[in-house]
C-alpha cells in the first residue's frame, strides 16, 4: 500500500512539473484618432455625415420647395466678414457651392474661420433673387461694379443648419 501511495505521489509531481506552453492572447486596442472640433449651436456629432456624391446626388434631385434633413462636411470658402452669420461651402470640389446659413440666426461662425466643417440640418434648391444676391455681394465686401453686374435671380444649393463643428 505504501509503494502504491508513493508511486501515485511521484506521478503527481512529474505530471505537475510539466513544462507546458500555452498560448497567451495578447488584446490590441483598436485606437482611433478623435478629431477636435469647436461646436457652434445644437450640439451634433461628426457620425453619419454624408459623402459629398451623395450630398450632390440629393441636390441635383431636389426641385425648388423640396427639403432633405441631412448632415454635410465641405470647405470653407467664405464666411459674412460683417457677422459671420452665413458662410459658403466646397461641398464637390468647387463646381457648385452650398450657401449655409444659420437657423433662426440663433448662432454666427467666426469672421476668420477657415478649413473643415460638418452641418447639420435642412438642405434645399432655391432660386435667390437679385436684392438678395446684391446683399450678399455687398456683405463679401465686393467692388460697386460687381455688385450692378448681378441682374439676374440664381438658382443656389442652400443648407439651414442648426449645428456646425469647425474642425480646430
Amino acid at each position: 500500500m505504501k509503494k502504491i501511495i508513493l508511486l501515485l505521489a511521484i506521478s503527481l509531481t512529474i505530471f505537475s512539473c510539466k513544462n507546458e506552453t500555452k498560448p497567451v492572447e495578447i488584446s490590441v486596442e483598436d485606437t482611433t484618432t478623435e478629431i477636435a472640433y469647436s461646436s457652434f449651436g445644437k450640439e451634433i456629432n461628426d457620425t453619419d455625415v454624408l459623402t459629398s456624391e451623395d450630398m450632390m446626388k440629393h441636390y441635383k434631385d431636389l426641385k425648388i420647395g423640396d427639403t432633405i434633413n441631412s448632415k454635410l462636411k465641405g470647405k470653407i470658402i467664405e464666411v459674412c466678414p460683417k457677422k459671420g452669420c452665413w458662410m459658403t461651402l466646397d461641398v464637390d470640389g468647387g463646381e457648385k457651392p452650398v450657401m449655409v446659413k444659420f437657423k433662426d440666426y440663433a448662432f454666427f461662425m467666426p469672421l476668420k474661420a477657415k478649413g473643415d466643417v460638418v452641418v447639420n440640418g435642412i438642405a434645399f434648391v432655391t432660386e435667390t433673387p437679385v436684392e438678395e444676391l446684391r446683399h450678399y455681394a455687398e456683405d463679401a465686401g465686393k467692388s460697386a461694379e460687381e455688385i450692378a453686374a448681378i441682374t439676374a435671380p440664381k438658382l443656389e444649393y442652400r443648407f439651414e443648419a442648426d449645428g456646425v463643428l469647425l474642425r480646430e
